[in-house]
């Protein structure tokens, strides 16, 4: 199979296989990978220029914290300002979007790929891939997993250590496993920012 076809076929939602192209390019981005992960933190620069020549496409302001996996770089894009703490996995043999201002909490995984059942189709190697989108705003806590084609809307907040196997609605928030939606946000959420404790209650 070319690396076209494998294009072609992930697109489609069909199975698919590793290519000589596909491992080169992988190899290519884990090096820049390594870069990044073993550069001291005053090399916020580097970073940066590494970042460009690792995803598809990153907005201004984007800040990640080491280490990062990921497997492809260039079928992801980040947008502007978005902040993503320690030890993000991208399973990204296919297309993952994250908005503008997004907030992930230390080990988030989003994985677009995954294996059929029957154990002689996985022996084969084949997979599957289907798009993840992280809408703008939205808030994954820590230890979130979000799996194959899952859309996450604009505002959400996944709760810590939630798997997400179903897409999320906008300003919703949802939490376990399976992720579940358990309420959408509200006026409440401009008083209190956490239990009980209130924006104007601020100590001086």
């Amino acid at each position: 199979m070319t690396e076209q076809e494998r294009q072609k076929r992930i697109a489609g939602g069909y199975l698919w296989q590793d290519t000589e192209e596909y491992l080169a390019h992988q190899a290519r981005v884990k090096d820049l990978m390594y870069e990044f992960n073993t550069s001291k933190p005053s090399e916020v620069e580097k970073r940066r220029g590494l970042m460009k020549q690792m995803f598809g496409s990153v907005g201004d302001g984007v800040w990640i914290n080491q280490p990062l996996t990921l497997a492809v770089g260039s079928t992801v894009t980040i947008g502007e300002g978005s902040y993503i703490n320690s030890g993000l996995t991208l399973i990204d043999d296919y297309n993952i979007t994250i908005g503008k201002g997004c907030l992930f909490g230390t080990n988030v995984t989003l994985c677009t790929t995954g294996h059929p059942m029957d154990p002689e189709q996985r022996a084969t190697g084949s997979m599957y891939s289907f798009p993840i989108v992280i809408g703008d705003g939205a808030w994954l806590g820590a230890g979130v997993i979000v799996l194959p084609g899952i859309t996450i809307g604009k505002y959400a907040v996944i709760g810590a250590g939630s798997i997400v196997t179903k897409d999320i609605p906008d300003y919703t928030v949802a939490v376990g496993n399976p992720c579940k939606p358990i309420r959408t946000l509200n006026e409440r959420d401009k008083e209190y920012y956490w239990r009980d404790r209130r924006f104007d209650e601020q100590p001086d």
